[in-house]
């Protein structure tokens, strides 16, 4: 763009051009607005940083009540304890690690894992609700084996990400250590 042309534009558009002076105090006002802004937002965000950790924790106690109501009311419901003794010592066992896992996972709780953690637990739902369905296909089937493979497997499954979560915590846990070390 030749200069000419630059003088021209600028001559053509200033009409649109802002070239108001603001009111006297104008900035004064403006970042005491600013301010009182800032002030009335703090608290609600260490309310919230407070909670956070305390409803990780009660999610996570809410799982383990759950899983062991529910693992009593279901006697009359045809689950994989009902195929033989065997299966029964196997339900057992899997339902135990996962307590003992869930416990690990209250213990590791902190704000920092707390979206770990939820995620686990989102996991472990999404699964225990799997669980159910292949429940109902083990009574539909009369013991099918594939089913009881499958129940198995969901077991597995939980565990996996009960213990999948567990290391990512520690590995977590090693990491903030390894850099505070090296402010250090």
């Amino acid at each position: 763009m030749k200069p000419n042309d630059l003088d021209t534009l600028f001559h053509d558009l200033k009409v649109d051009f802002d070239v108001e002076i603001p009111a006297e105090n104008h900035q004064e006002r403006f970042l005491a607005k600013l301010n009182n802004q800032s002030a009335s937002a703090k608290p609600k965000h260490k309310i919230i940083k407070l909670w956070l950790p305390v409803i990780g924790i009660a999610a996570s106690i809410i799982l383990l009540v759950s899983l062991v109501i529910g693992n009593g009311a279901n006697t009359t419901v045809k689950g994989l304890a009902s195929v033989s003794p065997e299966m029964a010592k196997t339900q057992d066992f899997f339902t135990s690690t996962i307590s003992a896992e869930l416990k690990k996972l209250e213990i590791a709780s902190n704000p920092k894992t707390t979206l770990l953690i939820n995620d686990a637990l989102k996991q472990l739902k999404r699964l225990e609700v799997e669980y159910e369905t292949l429940k109902t296909d083990l009574t539909e089937s009369g013991n099918d084996q594939r089913v009881i493979y499958a129940m198995i497997s969901n077991f597995q499954n939980r565990i996996e990400v009960l213990e999948n979560t567990i290391k990512q915590i520690e590995h977590m846990k090693e990491l903030n250590t390894f850099q505070s070390e090296k402010i250090l």
